[in-house]
């Protein structure tokens, strides 16, 4: 499931595409728009990671709980997107949002969704024109086809724990995932069984992903399981990981949504640490 597009595969692409800004900061929620509203590639429109990508916080469900599929599909027709649109999203963080949005999209369906290798940053130093004027699109009558074997709940994941075919990988940094540190959740420490590989090792210095062989590598060090259960802390960064096993050939990967500040939440989830 290919998810990642060079700025030379867009230029030779004879379709137009549809380009997503999914710049936010966690620290400072409203400077992504701003940012976007300053500069942006043409035509692309805006997606707000809290208000657009995630529902309100609850009980249960980690830190960025999925929004309805309702109300997310209400957001994809707003904007305009349909069905057949090649869509490329990009951000400035490491692709940790713009891998939010694109998994989300290919969750509802759409089979046509790539992360701009590279992002915001890579399209300026390619000296690609950049512009200020915000989009409208007309309404879509975008449907979704919910492809719920992506998902992985806490029932999920207490049922795979420790099977032998079965990775469950932490997406946060060593100290988080040793129990060392915990500077943003109530409880420090990881899932039983689970291996730690911070998400950022996917990409190379410059920022860009690692090719396709250099995945492989990466990932074979943990074995070659059947399954994958990815998480990290609210189930934002994780999501370049899933992405990074889908380039280096894994199908069967399961993204926990809610993550570690959704397991936390049960009295019963047992918890380990270093």
């Amino acid at each position: 499931m290919n998810s990642i597009c060079s700025i030379h595969w867009v230029k030779e692409q004879s379709a137009s595409i549809r380009f997503v800004d999914c710049r936010f900061h966690l620290q400072h929620p409203q400077k992504g728009k701003q940012e976007y509203e300053h500069s942006h590639i043409p035509s692309a429109i805006y997606m707000d990671l809290e208000k657009d990508l995630s529902s309100p916080i609850q009980d249960t469900g980690g830190r960025h709980p999925l929004p309805s599929l309702i109300d997310f599909q209400t957001v994809i027709q707003n904007a305009g997107l349909k069905q057949n649109d090649i869509i490329v999203a990009y951000d400035d963080q490491n692709h940790a949002m713009a891998s939010r949005f694109i998994w989300m999209m290919k969750y509802m369906g759409h089979k046509h969704s790539y992360v701009l290798n590279g992002g915001w940053n890579a399209w300026l130093e390619t000296g690609m024109e950049v512009s200020r004027e915000v989009p409208n699109y007309p309404v879509s009558s975008f449907e979704r086809n919910v492809q719920r074997d992506m998902i992985a709940d806490q029932e999920y994941v207490t049922k795979h724990m420790h099977e032998p075919n079965t990775i469950i990988l932490d997406s946060r940094s060593y100290a988080r995932y040793a129990g060392i540190e915990e500077p943003i959740d109530k409880k420090a420490g990881h899932i039983p069984s689970a291996l730690n590989s911070e998400w950022t090792n996917i990409m190379k210095p410059n920022g860009k992903w690692k090719s396709k062989d250099e995945l492989i590598a990466h990932f074979s060090q943990f074995g070659d399981p059947e399954k994958w259960i990815v998480y990290c802390g609210s189930g934002v960064t994780a999501v370049p990981n899933v992405l990074a096993l889908y380039e280096a050939g894994f199908q069967d990967v399961h993204l926990y949504v809610g993550s570690w500040s959704d397991w936390i939440t049960n009295s019963n989830n047992p918890i380990e640490a270093c």
